[in-house]
């Protein structure tokens, strides 16, 4: 199956992509995918993003060994943001909690 890149980056060259644990439906972690992070990403199974501070293409975990398997990717309603469902090896945070998202700032009781 063949798929149009281009229509997910006609508003911007980087495309955020939301990362969720298929497992329990916590998300993980955002991060940015430019065209050739997407390509690598669906050729290899495995998440690869665009480091805006770094300037450079990174495998998640690569180094860590705290690895991404691609369980789906979804497009968003307007084709400019993605959701990645993953099964995470370890951490996917850098700081070395599960989530990016451990810093609560408010919370409502309902």
């Amino acid at each position: 199956m063949q798929i149009d890149l281009d229509k997910y980056f006609k508003k911007s060259e980087l495309i955020p992509a939301i990362v969720q644990e298929e497992s329990t439906g916590e998300v993980l972690m955002l991060a940015y995918m430019n065209r050739e992070s997407l390509k690598k990403t669906l050729e290899t199974g495995y998440t690869w993003f665009w480091s805006r501070s770094r300037r450079e293409l990174w495998n998640k975990g690569a180094a860590s060994g705290h690895l991404q398997k691609i369980v789906s990717i979804h497009g968003d309603c307007d084709d400019d943001t993605l959701l990645i469902r993953v099964i995470q090896t370890g951490a996917a945070c850098h700081t070395g909690n599960h989530s990016c998202f451990f810093k609560e700032i408010k919370k409502w009781t309902i």
